[in-house]
């Protein structure tokens, strides 16, 4: 067992995700273990690209209200104590609403080496079209 330090957090890279969002990586799995964890938080508007894990994933929101939709047009209004597991391959994205910050914790398994398969960005379109289909339900 050993306490492990905190890491710095960063600003997210641009070429995955849209506005401003935060990382703290929590853990990083060395072979056995293939976890990879980390802490996100979204200003509103902030989102994900487009993108996919091969093992899939699962998001735990602690803060604040978001989005998680797939390419099938199914968006989930996650808020905090909301878990949401995306399954491998389902190409999706995830942010804050245009009006709240969210904050939440991604946990994956790398395959290989990869956790994730990034593709374009959400457009406002698709983004917008999150917020109408949340505020049906």
């Amino acid at each position: 067992m050993k306490l492990v330090p905190p890491t710095p957090t960063t600003k997210a890279p641009t070429e995955r995700f849209t506005g401003d969002v935060y990382l703290n990586s929590l853990h990083n799995g060395e072979a056995p273990s293939r976890l990879v964890a980390a802490i996100v938080r979204f200003t509103p508007g902030a989102r994900t690209n487009w993108h996919s894990h091969p093992l899939g994933q699962t998001l735990h929101c602690t803060d604040g209200v978001g989005f998680v939709a797939s390419r099938d047009g199914s968006v989930i209004l996650m808020r905090a104590g909301d878990t949401v597991h995306t399954p491998p391959g389902e190409e999706h994205w995830h942010g804050a609403t245009q009006d709240n910050m969210m904050c939440h914790l991604a946990l994956v398994e790398h395959d290989n080496g990869e956790s994730a398969t990034w593709l374009e960005p959400v457009s406002d379109q698709d983004y917008e079209a999150a917020h109408a289909k949340a505020s049906q339900s």
